[in-house]
């Protein structure tokens, strides 16, 4: 039987081929409308395949929110399924922003939904909430890993209201944010490129320190709508060969026209490539 090729070295391996940004789909009542479709089922397939076709050959991967298909019922989940068919028929990845988290047993089906081969609505890796304590999240590690897909454990998110339980202090001493990272760094070690990276947010300053010896891939909300540049990205982020800077809003902002999506597509991938490619990797130097 085949191993698996993990999917922190596909990602990687993607990135090299294309650019170094993650677009979201997310198909809002309020982009629906702006883009002249309608706001159900229908409406989001064909918001999404735009994103899709705008994206193919320039990004590595897409992030569907599931959230904003779930939204329409059973017909919602057929069309993000549908999605993701097309995405990896595009040749990209497909990380589903999910953030399911529960104690261990609900969180093995959640796996065993989004993360086994074959399965209808099986992606390449998904969004995951350490709500329940870390220790929770094994199944996701265990099917991840049998299946060669990756988890996105969320430790310092970019939306204000989540500053206050992030770095809550536990009885150690330490934060919530730091034992997630603690726990991640134990499930990639060994790894040059490991398949277990965090949700840390753009707008966040304190992640030089934090994310010290990851080695894995750090998703970076807050680009565009919520204020960060890529400026900010190479200032905040000290090695820029595991950020993967993420942006829904600034990308549909530019539709309905496909040309309007695509070049919005392609000025935020040089942007964000150009600023961290090169400074990043003389400072992980030192």
């Amino acid at each position: 039987m085949t191993t698996p090729t993990p999917f922190g070295i596909r990602l990687h391996d993607a990135i090299e081929r294309t650019g170094r940004l993650c677009v979201g789909i997310d198909p809002t009542a309020r982009d629906l409308d702006a883009w002249s479709l309608p706001d159900d089922a229908r409406g989001a397939a064909r918001f999404a395949a735009a994103i899709i076709e705008a994206s193919a050959g320039q990004v590595p991967v897409v992030k569907p929110q599931a959230a904003y298909f779930e939204r329409f019922g059973p017909d919602g989940v057929v069309a993000l399924a549908d999605t993701i068919r097309l995405a990896h028929a595009a040749g990209l990845l497909v990380l589903l922003d999910a953030k399911r988290g529960d104690i261990g047993s609900t969180n093995a089906a959640y796996a065993e939904a989004y993360l086994r081969a074959g399965a209808p609505l099986g992606v390449d890796a998904m969004t995951v909430s350490p709500v329940a304590g870390v220790a929770s999240l094994a199944p996701f590690v265990d099917v991840a890993r049998a299946e060669g897909a990756g988890l996105f454990v969320l430790a310092r998110t970019s939306n204000p209201e989540a500053y206050a339980s992030q770095t809550a202090r536990e009885t150690d001493g330490g934060t919530v944010a730091e034992h997630v990272l603690a726990w991640l760094r134990a499930q990639n070690a060994g790894q040059d490129v490991g398949s277990f990276g965090c949700v840390f947010g753009a707008t966040v300053d304190d992640s030089h320190d934090a994310l010290a010896g990851l080695h894995a891939f750090v998703l970076a909300p807050g680009l565009g709508a919520q204020g960060a540049t890529a400026d900010d990205l190479a200032r905040r982020f000290r090695d820029g060969r595991f950020v993967l800077p993420t942006t829904s809003r600034a990308i549909a902002a530019a539709g309905p026209s496909l040309r309007a999506v695509a070049a919005a597509v392609t000025d935020t991938v040089e942007a964000c490539t150009d600023a961290l490619r090169p400074v990043r990797v003389q400072d992980s130097a030192r």
